[in-house]
């Protein structure tokens, strides 16, 4: 696919908003500190194609504005020393860019992630310092048939999913000319450790651990440069219903919480990776599971709070249990692992993390040229919930869009789980493996629904 850039603008807030420097939280500075893609696509319209300016002028106007309310999005990161960052309230805006394709929108097929999207999605140069680098960088691409694609990528150290979707909510809100209908929380502090921090964690937190390595390997490097593809698998209804009544089997539902479509779900791409990968028995294998603790913590969080609140823990097993045992046994393990997330559980991890001289160890900084910090690709994996994110229906004044999804989505591991846009709740698992392991996965995962 062939796009060419028309313009490529800096946007900054329409008035003036508080600056300074902004300390991050503990759960900011772990993890992956890149930036994370989403695409929107919106159907033809006669419109786009008489007023090529109208809709490139509208974002642009109406982001000026949403900037002002949200304006840690139009700031800056900055190394400090010892793997700690800290945010810029400077105001120097974000990236907004004007694309144009000849091809249309039905030569994309079904829309699902494919090589073509990293001409949709705007790129982020890593190789710049990181105090240049937009936080917040959006591409317009029109396509001939009159359809457009809306791709955004947003610093994950800035915002988790949660404060993402509030971000476009809000920012499609404005665009089509009504009021505001959250405010941003955005005082970080209360997710920030004390002075001085307790001395030392008062529970567990495996998730701070490297994940399991290859059995043989010491390292993981061999395996991270290994060539990744991303399938988008479909789960009905019927076959998500199916999984958990196997999950739930034996279970007293009158008087046992059955397992959750998530728990079931995951348990099931967990032992189907196992089996895919070829794993021996006796592999360790950990799975990330990223809980939001916005509402766990006492008192909760404020509404909008604005920033990282998701805490990624694990579950961790060996494959030849996995795979030998009942999918209840890896729906239970993951249920063991998010039901550890309390207000307890969070306070002591932050305060572990304050401790620590220097955080590097804790962060993904692959995109940035590294190779050190947590990987969760083979033997590992990670799945991610949408399921109860707003993910649908972003209009910013002509209509809901006809497919949202991830953008570029390339790592081992990853994957997402995504309620279906048809709404007639099926699901959508977005995952990204090996080459070489994806046909047994997908073969694997069909097979033993």
């Amino acid at each position: 696919m062939e796009v060419t850039i028309k313009n490529s603008y800096t946007v900054k807030p329409i008035n003036p908003t508080k600056t300074g420097r902004l300390s991050l939280s503990e759960w900011d500075q772990i993890g992956t500190i890149t930036h994370v893609p989403t695409i929107y696509f919106y159907k033809p319209s006669s419109i786009w194609l008489t007023q090529p300016h109208s809709i490139i002028n509208t974002l642009k106007d109406s982001l000026s504005r949403a900037l002002v309310l949200f304006y840690p999005l139009a700031g800056r990161l900055n190394w400090i020393g010892n793997g700690r960052l800290e945010l810029d309230c400077n105001n120097n805006g974000v990236t907004m860019i004007d694309a144009e394709s000849h091809s249309k929108i039905e030569d994309l097929g079904d829309l699902s992630p494919s090589p073509t999207y990293q001409y949709l999605v705007p790129v982020v140069d890593y190789s710049l310092p990181i105090n240049e680098l937009p936080l917040l960088l959006a591409q317009l691409t029109k396509f001939k048939c009159g359809g457009i694609s809306l791709s955004l990528t947003i610093s994950h150290a800035v915002v988790d999913g949660q404060s993402a979707l509030h971000f476009i909510s809000e920012w499609a809100r404005i665009a089509r000319g009504e009021t505001l209908g959250k405010l941003p929380f955005l005082d970080r502090n209360i997710l920030r450790a004390g002075d001085p921090p307790v001395g030392k964690p008062l529970l567990d937190h495996k998730e701070f651990d490297l994940p399991p390595l290859l059995l043989g390997e010491s390292n993981n490097l061999d395996e991270r440069r290994k060539k990744t593809t991303v399938d988008m698998l479909k789960v009905t209804k019927e076959q998500v219903e199916k999984l958990k009544m196997k999950a739930n089997e034996g279970k007293d539902l009158d008087k046992e919480r059955g397992y959750t479509r998530y728990e079931t779900l995951t348990g099931h791409v967990w032992r189907s990776a196992c089996k895919a990968r070829g794993h021996k028995p006796e592999q360790p294998t950990a799975l990330g599971v990223c809980v939001d603790s916005r509402s766990r913590m006492q008192p909760p969080l404020p509404d909008g709070y604005f920033g990282n609140a998701s805490l990624d823990v694990i579950a961790v097993s060996k494959s030849g249990v996995l795979i030998s045992k009942p999918l209840s046994f890896a729906s239970s393990k993951i249920r063991e692992a998010i039901e550890k997330v309390t207000n307890e559980y969070v306070i002591s991890g932050i305060d572990f993390l304050k401790n620590q001289k220097d955080l590097t160890k804790f962060q993904d900084l692959h995109a940035l040229g590294g190779d050190d910090g947590p990987f969760y690709g083979n033997p590992n994996l990670g799945v991610v919930s949408w399921l109860r994110l707003p993910i649908h229906g972003l209009d910013f004044g002509w209509g809901k869009e006809i497919y949202m999804g991830p953008g570029t989505h390339d790592f081992d591991g990853d994957s997402l789980l995504l309620p279906s846009h048809q709404g007639d709740g099926s699901l959508i698992l977005a995952i990204c493996l090996q080459v070489i392991h994806m046909d047994a996965f997908r073969m694997h995962f069909y097979e033993d629904i």
